[in-house]
C-alpha cells in the first residue's frame, strides 16, 4: 500500500486540511505517479461543497493532474518510468459497451469511475490530484508532449479537452461563426483552441473588463452580455455556441443568436436547472446540445493539438495552503484564468 499526502475536505462547509491518503499497490496494469501539478476546476468546488449531491468525505478532489511516471506494473507496455504523463476526469470504465468500444469512455454505459468522488473496482472510493501520488490504470493515462510545461498541461486535461471536444465534434473551423460565453477557465481555452482550428470567434462575456485578453487569445469581436443592444446586434448570427458558464442564465436569450440550424453546446454545469422555452429552438431548426468531456483518444488528440499550436491555458500557480483562498477567488471571478496547485509544496 502506498501513502500519499493530500489535501481533503470533510464536508461541504469546512476548509481543506492536511491528510494521508492510501494508494493501492500497483496491479498489473497500472502505473504510480508521482504528481507534480493539479489544477483547480469549477467542477472541485461544486462537488466539495456538496452542490451535485450526496458526497463521500472526507473527499480529496482535482481531475487535472499533471506529473510523472515513477513505477509500472508488469503489464504496462505503454509508459516507463520518467513518462510525462496526465490524468483528466476518469480512472476507468468498463470497457466494454458501444461507447467504451468508440473509444468515447466518458458516456460509458455502466458509468466511468470519476477520479475523485466515484468508487473504484475494487470497491475503494477514488481521490484525485490534491495528493502527492495516484495509482491509475494505464488505459486512462495520457501523455504529455515535451512543448507543453507541466504546470500548464494540468488545466488541459479538463479545461482542455471540455472545450475541444464540442468544438471538434460540431466542426468548428474556416467558415464557422462560433461564440463562447463566459471568459473564464473554460472560456479563455475554448477561445484559443476555435481559433487555432480557423473558425471567426466571437466572446460574450457579461462585461469588456476581459476584452483585451480575449482579442489577444484570438477572439475577432467581443461583447457584453450585460448590454441589451448586443442581443439585438448579434440576433442569428452564429453557427454554434459554447456556453461555459455554471450559472443559471437566460439560455433562450443566447439561442435567438444562434443561426438556421446553429447548434449552442452546454460544458458548463450549473446546479440550478436550465429553463427552456421551446419556440426558442423550433423557429429556426435550433439545437441545445451537452458535451462533458473526450475520450482518452481524443484526449490525447487535443493535447497533440495544443502542441502543434503552441496553446496553453493562462495560469496562476499556489501552494497546498492557498486551496480555500483560490476557491473563494474563482467564486467571485477573481482568477486569470486556471489556478495550479504545486503539489510540491504538501
Amino acid at each position: 500500500m502506498i501513502i500519499a499526502k493530500a489535501r481533503a475536505v470533510d464536508g461541504p462547509d469546512q476548509q481543506f486540511r492536511s491528510a494521508e491518503i492510501k494508494r493501492r499497490d500497483l496491479d498489473t496494469n497500472d502505473v504510480l505517479i508521482e504528481i507534480k501539478y493539479a489544477g483547480i476546476c469549477h467542477s472541485d468546488i461544486h462537488t466539495a461543497h456538496g452542490e451535485w449531491g450526496p458526497v463521500n468525505y472526507p473527499l480529496v478532489p482535482g481531475h487535472e493532474i499533471a506529473g510523472i511516471v515513477t513505477d509500472v506494473g508488469t503489464g504496462v507496455s505503454n509508459y516507463k518510468v520518467g513518462d510525462r504523463v496526465g490524468v483528466g476526469c476518469m480512472v476507468d470504465s468498463c470497457g466494454e459497451c458501444d461507447n467504451c468500444r468508440k473509444g468515447e469512455e466518458q458516456y460509458c454505459l455502466k458509468g466511468n469511475i470519476p477520479t475523485y468522488a466515484g468508487v473504484d473496482k475494487y470497491g475503494e472510493p477514488t481521490q484525485g490530484g490534491y495528493s502527492t501520488h495516484i495509482v491509475v490504470v494505464e488505459d486512462f493515462i495520457v501523455r504529455i508532449p515535451d512543448n507543453i510545461a507541466l504546470d500548464a498541461a494540468a488545466p488541459l486535461l479538463c479545461a482542455g479537452i471540455t472545450t475541444y471536444s464540442p468544438l471538434h465534434h460540431w466542426g468548428a473551423g474556416p467558415g464557422k461563426k462560433v461564440a463562447v460565453v463566459g471568459m473564464g477557465g473554460l472560456g479563455h481555452m475554448a477561445v484559443k483552441i476555435a481559433h487555432a482550428m480557423g473558425a471567426e470567434v466571437t466572446v460574450l462575456s457579461q462585461s469588456l473588463s476581459k476584452k483585451e485578453d480575449g482579442l489577444q487569445f484570438g477572439a475577432d469581436h467581443y461583447f457584453a452580455t450585460s448590454e441589451p443592444e448586443t442581443f439585438e446586434k448579434l440576433a442569428g448570427t452564429f453557427d454554434l455556441m459554447i456556453n461555459t458558464v455554471s450559472a443559471n442564465i437566460d439560455i433562450n436569450a443566447y439561442f435567438s443568436l444562434l443561426t438556421l440550424d446553429g447548434t449552442l453546446v452546454n460544458v458548463g454545469a450549473p446546479a440550478e436547472p436550465l429553463a427552456v422555452n421551446v419556440f426558442s429552438l423550433i423557429g429556426h431548426r435550433r439545437s441545445f446540445a451537452g458535451s462533458m468531456i473526450g475520450g482518452i483518444r481524443e484526449t490525447q488528440e487535443m493535447l497533440d493539438f495544443c502542441a502543434e499550436h503552441d496553446i496553453a491555458p493562462n495560469i496562476e500557480v499556489i501552494s497546498a495552503d492557498q486551496i480555500d483562498e483560490a476557491y473563494k477567488r474563482v467564486l467571485a471571478s477573481d482568477v486569470k484564468y486556471r489556478f495550479v496547485i504545486d503539489i510540491s509544496t504538501m
